[in-house]
């Protein structure tokens, strides 16, 4: 009877596991099966380093939703990697137990706030914030990174702490006997040792960042040009898609799928770019 379970159980896991490479491979299949063609047609010139996206002229060009995503994306890393991993460290090791009982609920409550709240959030105070302080309309790159990397904290802590926690802590004990700091122990010993849970935190945002889609669409301006500088708008790749999808027909349609081609692709150069990164460094 209990090795019957133990057989049920495994079938039930392998299943599970399945069910989740089938959904990967489905995503893959109708991406590319919709969106290549779609290339084809346009041409891979005009449509990757085109700058003038008007479907009603056949004119799709991605470049400038390309460096949007890019500029957007970096800035919101800019911004949130330090916040979130200087968080992390404090949760882990230098908070008190009162604080942390405080602290971690508001991490959690921040990655449960719905894109649009963030947006509204963005609209209403982010961007008189910085039409005040530089200028401009106040709905730009800066505006939207600033958002982003608010959005991405979550994410970033919810990673990094829990790695921080999992080194051993002899190896904090061992910086302490020979005459290091309890900081330096910490970002010279600690924080080393827990590089793969760092890695994967940054990567993590790095997605969350790039694939976020209402927030931005509300605060970025969303102008199909090439970007201008922080204090202008742009539109990102998933705000093109957002946008034009619930009209797009024919070729129009299918440039958006290759839209989200080439998001695809790039979340999965960052993946495999941070992979090769932690085995060279390990």
């Amino acid at each position: 009877m209990k090795q019957a379970k133990e057989r049920i159980m495994q079938a039930v896991f392998a299943l599970c596991a399945c069910v989740s490479i089938l959904a990967v491979i489905l995503i893959c299949v109708f991406l590319f099966a919709n969106g290549i063609p779609g290339i084809a047609k346009i041409g891979p010139l005009k449509f990757f380093t085109g700058t003038t996206w008007k479907p009603g002229n056949d004119k799709y060009g991605i470049l400038p939703m390309i460096m949007g995503s890019i500029y957007v994306t970096g800035g919101a890393i800019l911004i949130g990697v330090p916040i979130g991993l200087l968080t992390a460290v404090y949760m882990a090791k230098f908070c008190n137990k009162k604080l942390y009982r405080v602290m971690k609920p508001a991490t959690e409550l921040l990655a449960g706030i719905p894109s649009v709240v963030y947006g509204f959030f963005g609209i209403k105070v982010l961007v008189p914030m910085v039409r005040q302080l530089f200028g401009g309309d106040g709905s730009s790159i800066l505006t939207a990174s600033v958002l982003l990397g608010v959005m991405i904290l979550p994410t970033i802590i919810g990673v990094i702490e829990p790695a921080i926690r999992a080194v051993p802590e002899s190896y904090y004990e061992g910086a302490l006997a020979l005459g290091a700091t309890h900081e330096r122990s910490i970002f010279s010993v600690m924080l080393p040792a827990a590089k793969s849970g760092i890695l994967a935190g940054i990567i993590l945002g790095i997605g969350r960042a790039m694939g976020e889609t209402m927030a931005v669409v509300m605060v970025c301006g969303n102008n199909p040009r090439m970007p201008a500088g922080i204090l202008k708008g742009a539109r990102t790749l998933t705000a093109n898609i957002v946008m034009d999808m619930g009209y797009a027909t024919g070729l129009h349609r299918e440039a958006l799928i290759a839209t989200g081609v080439v998001l695809f692709i790039f979340i999965l150069i960052i993946n495999l770019s941070f992979s090769v990164l932690k085995r060279r460094k390990a």
